[in-house]
């Protein structure tokens, strides 16, 4: 990439209206993001030929939204972040998905019945830890596969609520589980 300075500098002058100046951000911009979008599209499986894409969907959001950029800071990480965003949504939009090979790790997967009674049983100890409420609904949600609106119904509180206590409640587990790791 270009010296980030050297960016935010003809970031700041186009903004003012040089022209000139936006034409070289445009054109530097322009082929670093080849470089990124095709190495990310390259780890992601996809074909490199989607990289124009991206670079246009990049450039067009930068455009876009460049009023949006604080000039007192670095051009270069505002950038990144809507590169990783354009990218993101093309992926998205071409239906990406990871495929792994269950068969390849067969042998992992297999757990004895005994590790699966063990956890079963670690999961119901820590369900019991929680308030009354919160264990409702996080085995309402979690394990029963109900709604928070259908979860809210039957205990008299708004979906808002049914997910504002599910996210304590898990952060509350996920809390105990880190205690009970170390």
């Amino acid at each position: 990439m270009p010296d980030p300075d050297d960016l935010s500098a003809l970031m700041r002058a186009a903004r003012k209206g040089d022209d000139e100046a936006y034409r070289r951000l445009l054109i530097l911009v322009a082929a670093w993001l080849r470089g990124v979008a095709s190495r990310s599209l390259a780890a992601a499986g996809r074909p490199r030929a989607d990289c124009e894409d991206v670079v246009q969907e990049t450039l067009l959001a930068m455009h876009l939204k460049r009023d949006t950029w604080d000039e007192t800071q670095p051009l270069q990480p505002w950038l990144r972040a809507i590169a990783r965003h354009k990218l993101v949504d093309h992926l998205r939009r071409r239906g990406f998905t990871d495929h792994i090979d269950i068969d390849e790790h067969a042998e992992t997967l297999a757990a004895p019945q005994a590790a699966e009674e063990g956890s079963a049983l670690d999961a119901q100890q820590m369900l019991a830890g929680l308030p009354e409420r919160q264990r409702r609904i996080v085995e309402g949600i979690s394990i029963q596969g109900q709604t928070a609106r259908e979860v809210g119904a039957r205990m008299g509180l708004s979906e808002g609520a049914v997910r504002v206590a599910l996210h304590r409640a898990l952060r509350s587990l996920a809390e105990a589980y880190r205690r009970g790791r170390t």
